[in-house]
């Protein structure tokens, strides 16, 4: 019987390691921009149900009080939401832009943009939503 090592004991060695790590991470060159992709799209979703909710909530005023609200809090105060909704591209309500009605006399919030920067996966501005 020689000393050092046993034949009974078995491991992986230094290259069958480095072999399932190299698997390991050409896996994840090829998971990881998926999922950020998949994230960004799931914020764009977000935000276009948010502007619809807001929207949907200024027709509800306009039709119910004959103007459009003065300031976008007045949606939440008024009951139309029970919050303003945030945008999930710049993690804030207070990133809306409000757009002024033609004629200032019927109030002061017609319709809402976000106010996040940049272009969507789509290509379009976010500005433009």
């Amino acid at each position: 019987m020689r000393m050092g090592m046993r034949q009974d004991m078995r491991g992986f060695t230094l290259i069958e390691l480095l072999v399932v790590l190299a698997i390991i991470a050409t896996l994840l060159t090829l998971a990881v921009p998926r999922y950020f992709s998949s994230l960004q799209k799931s914020k764009e979703v977000v935000m276009k149900e948010n502007l619809w909710l807001i929207r949907d909530a200024l027709d509800k005023y306009y039709s119910d009080n004959g103007k459009y609200p003065d300031r976008l809090e007045d949606l939440a105060v008024r009951k139309y939401l029970r919050a303003i909704p945030i945008d999930p591209l710049t993690n804030s309500s207070t990133t809306w832009r409000t757009v002024a009605p033609a004629d200032s006399d019927k109030g002061g919030v017609y319709d809402v943009k976000s106010g996040a920067p940049g272009v969507s996966t789509e290509g379009s501005s976010y500005s433009a939503w």
